[in-house]
């Protein structure tokens, strides 16, 4: 089976809906090369995300309300990094995947500590819409020891089991643990994103001085 966006399953106006928030195509019964060249083939396509769990292929155009909340956490996660001297390594929404596991994904943002490893400590997923397949289950084949997880105002935190058998959800990160995510989520403004930031600089700041 050929799979191209030229494919009569990857409608370019069907992903332009403007009901569609976040459209998703699963495309199922794709092997590891056709994934492989599906993403060498968007790669100059920035809105486009691709997940791949064992077989099932899902395309998504991401929002414009996805882009402002995955950016803003990230540079506020950034800002505290800076301001605590912590060693901090980006790797954005790069593509990770492995083929023994037959997973693949593209985090929203993703995170290494102390020096860059080959897979991320931990990403960053924004939720606003469900799609079809466990991402969770792709980041735990991918050995990822933290998602946190946007949704609704709240950040959460998967954390890996010892034996990666999946994650398990808790409030704080055992990666940063001096970092409060409930009050860093206060300060995910979009629209008030340069008062925002500057006023988390203040409070990591005033922390560190007291």
């Amino acid at each position: 089976m050929s799979v191209t966006l030229d494919s009569p399953l990857v409608d370019s106006a069907q992903i332009g809906r403007a009901e569609l928030a976040e459209p998703r195509i699963p495309l199922t019964g794709i092997s590891w090369d056709q994934y492989e060249t599906m993403i060498a083939t968007v790669g100059d396509r920035p809105r486009l995300r691709l997940s791949y769990l064992d077989g099932t292929l899902e395309i998504m155009t991401i929002s414009p309300e996805r882009e402002m909340l995955k950016k803003m956490i990230a540079r506020l996660l950034e800002i505290y990094a800076l301001e605590s001297d912590i060693p901090l390594y980006s790797y954005g929404s790069a593509t990770f995947r492995q083929r023994a596991s037959t997973k693949g994904l593209e985090a929203d943002e993703s995170y290494c500590l102390d020096d860059r490893k080959d897979v991320p400590d931990f990403a960053i997923e924004v939720v606003i819409t469900s799609g079809t397949i466990d991402k969770m289950k792709i980041y735990a084949g991918l050995g990822i020891r933290e998602v946190w997880v946007w949704q609704a105002g709240v950040i959460s935190v998967q954390r890996l089991r010892s034996d990666s058998s999946g994650y398990d959800e808790f409030v704080s990160s055992a990666l940063l643990p001096q970092l409060d995510l409930a009050v860093l989520a206060e300060y995910v403004l979009p629209e008030d994103e340069p008062q925002a930031l500057r006023a988390f600089r203040n409070l990591i700041r005033a922390q560190i001085q007291a």
